[in-house]
């Protein structure tokens, strides 16, 4: 009989599987928690939560019955390039009649403002979430860390199977149903909508022009640390056509996350309080490596991202590499209490050779964020500040006029 590698040999009887060793176990049983994790870790790019960081959504702007929406509210199919989504999951957006725009136009006046709902939903979770956000800035650490409150605007998806049919009416889809799909906030805006609020909208709110910015952001994985991804900020020397790292940070840390889908509006809004990370201690060693890496980098307008890699040049050693980019060309806009930034993002990743090119709207509560930090306010205080931001971009910053997704 001839030789058969093991390997190859098939056995007769039956064959019990390995028990599952003790690890994987108790990784399985943290992806049923229905909690934010700490890290979730999708497309190589870690994203990071706080273990009491709070993530909610809520549906607000017309007149719903209780858990229901209202009948004219439906699930549409969508198409959209995102980063955030895995070829073949189906995504759907809320969509709505024309009749339901009317119906809540008619009866707004009885009802409670949207801005008010939204406001107060937040303003609990915001003051217990910056409670903790204080105690990691008064924490040891080799990072120095700023918390921010910003506001992005967009569409929420959602992802997976819904346990109704697609394009059934309000009086099917609830709140509660859809929370038990998986969400995706799609920040990418028309550009006509980013041209009318640099053009108009800042004039209306008394924003003033502070700077325009041309970066490149290099995105870095660390194997002795799975968990995090360095941010190296570049500028371009331009004499020598070659990045010039200017700042290395952290992927923040998200404490605070509320994706508010406004169904009178063209567009939904984010609430979300972080921790920016910036790195202030780092080895000689280590700073060599990531300049080695930056060095290397041959801009290239012609490739995604901007940038490319001469064969391997990409990596480090066996410790840092690179998995993405992204450059980003920014003008921002401030007065003393809000910073507003329009952004055109031109994103890549490796591993998966995806990219996006995105037109993005930020706006940053620097004085929310200040009063919160000192403590100089009480919480009615802080609570009207927040209503009144809340209301300014629902008057100004949803309605685009033309079809996101």
């Amino acid at each position: 009989m001839a030789y058969v590698p093991p390997h190859k040999r098939h056995s007769k009887e039956s064959v019990s599987p390995s028990p599952v060793p003790v690890s994987l176990s108790q990784q399985f049983k943290k992806g049923l928690s229905f909690r934010s994790p700490k890290t979730n870790v999708y497309q190589s790019e870690k994203i990071v939560y706080e273990n009491t960081a709070i993530y909610r959504w809520l549906a607000v702007g017309l007149d719903a019955d209780g858990d229901h929406l209202p009948s004219g509210v439906f699930l549409k199919p969508v198409s959209v390039d995102a980063i955030g989504w895995i070829s073949g999951e189906k995504l759907l957006a809320l969509g709505k009649s024309r009749m339901v725009n009317e119906e809540d136009e008619a009866g707004q006046d009885r009802r409670k403002k949207p801005w008010e709902r939204i406001a107060e939903t937040v303003m609990q979770d915001l003051v217990s979430s910056f409670e903790v956000v204080r105690s990691e800035i008064k924490g040891p650490g080799l990072e120095q860390i700023k918390p921010m409150l910003v506001a992005r605007f967009g569409k929420n998806l959602f992802r997976g199977t819904p346990p109704f049919p697609v394009e059934a009416c309000g009086d099917i889809v609830t709140e509660t149903s859809l929370k038990q799909l998986r969400r995706l906030f799609y920040k990418n805006l028309p550009s006509s909508f980013v041209e009318d609020v640099t053009q108009r909208i800042i004039k209306e709110i008394g924003l003033s022009f502070e700077d325009e910015k041309d970066i490149y952001l290099v995105l870095l994985s660390d194997k002795s640390r799975p968990d995090v991804t360095i941010l190296c900020k570049c500028s371009v020397i331009k004499a020598d056509q070659r990045l010039k790292l200017y700042k290395v940070e952290l992927n923040p840390v998200r404490c605070l996350v509320v994706d508010v889908s406004c169904l009178s509006k063209d567009l939904d809004m984010r609430l979300m309080l972080f921790n920016k990370r910036v790195l202030t201690a780092i080895s000689e060693n280590e700073k060599n490596s990531i300049s080695d890496l930056i060095t290397s980098a041959v801009l290239d307008s012609n490739v995604k991202g901007g940038l490319r890699w001469p064969l391997g040049k990409a990596s480090s050693g066996d410790r840092y590499s690179v998995f993405g980019m992204r450059h980003t060309i920014s003008k921002t806009y401030k007065n003393s209490s809000m910073r507003l930034k329009a952004r055109h993002a031109d994103r890549f990743r490796f591993r998966n050779s995806h990219g996006q090119v995105t037109e993005e709207i930020e706006l940053n509560f620097k004085g929310i964020t200040s009063v919160l930090h000192g403590q100089s306010l009480g919480t009615d205080s802080i609570s009207d500040m927040l209503k009144d931001a809340v209301k300014m971009m629902w008057e100004h910053f949803l309605s685009c006029g033309n079809p996101v997704v």
